[in-house]
């Protein structure tokens, strides 16, 4: 591994700062939460307020001198910033405290690293990792301006710094490229889907709202679930069975959080194109969260940053077991259309209204009538078959089929269309966007 994981117990010190020209802060309970889940033991919490950060320290000479005392009086091991430190930074308060500093870009990715079980989550982790260590690669190493040739290997003259780098962009390169396979095989699979038209439903929203525990719930799976951050790091799909939309494919997918790192974003982006291709988004919110409303927020900049933005969501106020008095409810708009859903994951109170209102805008815009075929209507007939469309099948009396028929709305009204058939011959179709 590439950084160093805190064991269970590592003695911390978090940092947190409040910056005055920043008007989104990051949460310094959220700091505390991702030391938690990364194993760390935190001992202190060091709080200040600058009115904008130092080039050289981040924090000021005072704030230095006391964070040097606290790592002295606790024996720490580790100092976490609440921040993204420049690799500069994060050398001068390492030497001046004689402590190993972390910010908070690093622990996001040590978390990944330790969550990560496929081969293809393990290599985005390593990705984000080789290129956030690539700015710092002096970090760490005592040998790096020693001069050292080799016969065949490096050019000579050539430091050990610049043999470092290029085997990081030689290992970049490679990853990058096995990577490319597997979104080959993912784009495979989900255009198997597409051709089904089976719709894909995404769970997505803040990190530790409790997506896997809802997504156990409704498909009566046994994910990974745990109350901490990035719980689930690789994406799961399974399939569930909608009353009037039939089959669908429900997707647990990684949790976003506050500032994620970008690098985190661009190479995790083949695991959220499940979300960027999505037939419609979960949001699940934690509704007993005093942060609730930032946190969405938050999930609306990444689902902007991903192009996920235009798709329908259904908001899912999760925990409702924490909240006296609520019941389980859908909340409908002026049109009567599903917009917010109530429930607790953890009791599985309101998982069935959540999958009513699934149900609902997904079958709006799902064509499942009985239309009546003449014998000349063979044409239709044959194609309705050929998209696997044709529940049920009987003759009435003048010889006219009876076709029972389920598909989605426009691709109903591409093949009427290209049969040369006035869609209002048989049924009047509405596409709802």
């Amino acid at each position: 591994m590439f950084f160093e994981r805190p064991e269970s117990g590592e003695l911390a010190i978090l940092v947190h700062v409040d910056l005055a020209d920043e008007a989104d802060q990051e949460s310094p309970r959220e700091l505390e939460e991702l030391a938690l889940s990364a194993g760390a033991d935190p001992v202190e919490f060091l709080t200040g307020s600058r009115a904008q950060p130092s080039p050289k320290f981040f924090i000021g000479a005072g704030k230095l001198e006391e964070l040097r005392s606290l790592v002295n009086m606790h024996g720490a091991e580790l100092v976490i910033f609440n921040h993204a430190l420049s690799p500069a930074q994060e050398r001068n308060i390492e030497r001046e405290i004689k402590c190993r500093v972390l910010d908070r870009t690093g622990l996001i990715l040590d978390i990944f690293a330790q969550r990560a079980r496929t081969h293809e989550g393990k290599l985005q982790v390593e990705l984000a990792q080789l290129e956030h260590m690539s700015t710092r690669l002096v970090r760490g190493w005592t040998h790096l301006e020693r001069q050292k040739g080799g016969i065949g290997l490096r050019g000579p003259g050539e430091t050990q710094l610049e043999s470092d780098r290029r085997m990081l962009r030689a290992r970049i390169k490679s990853i990058h490229k096995r990577l490319e396979k597997v979104r080959k095989q993912r784009d495979q699979g989900r255009r198997s889907r597409q051709r089904s038209e089976i719709p894909t439903v995404s769970l997505v929203g803040y990190t530790n709202a409790g997506k896997s525990t809802l997504f156990n719930q409704i498909t009566k799976s046994n994910i990974y679930a745990a109350d901490q951050l990035f719980a689930t790091l690789d994406p799961t799909l399974r399939r569930v069975e909608l009353e009037d939309a039939g089959p669908t494919i429900l997707a647990d997918t990684v949790g976003f959080i506050r500032h994620l790192p970008h690098k985190l974003v661009e190479s995790f982006r083949a695991t959220l194109q499940e979300t960027t291709e999505a037939t419609l988004l979960l949001h699940v919110i934690d509704c007993f969260d005093d942060e609730r409303h930032d946190n969405m927020r938050e999930v609306d900049n990444v689902l902007r940053e991903i192009g996920a933005n235009e798709i329908p969501q259904l908001q899912v106020y999760n925990k409702l077991d924490l909240l006296e008095g609520q019941a389980p409810r859908i909340d409908r708009d002026d049109e009567g259309r599903p917009v917010r859903v109530w429930v607790s994951a953890q009791t599985g109170a309101g998982t069935e209204l959540l999958l009513q209102a699934v149900n609902e805008l997904l079958a709006d815009d799902v064509f499942h009538e009985t239309i009546s075929l003449s014998p000349r209507d063979g044409s239709l007939r044959a194609r309705l078959y050929e998209q696997g469309a044709v529940l049920n099948e009987s003759y009435d009396d003048h010889g006219h089929m009876q076709l029972e028929i389920r598909l989605q709305k426009k691709d109903l009204l591409q093949l009427l269309s290209r049969l040369d058939i006035p869609a209002e011959r048989y049924c009047s179709v509405e596409v709802h966007h």
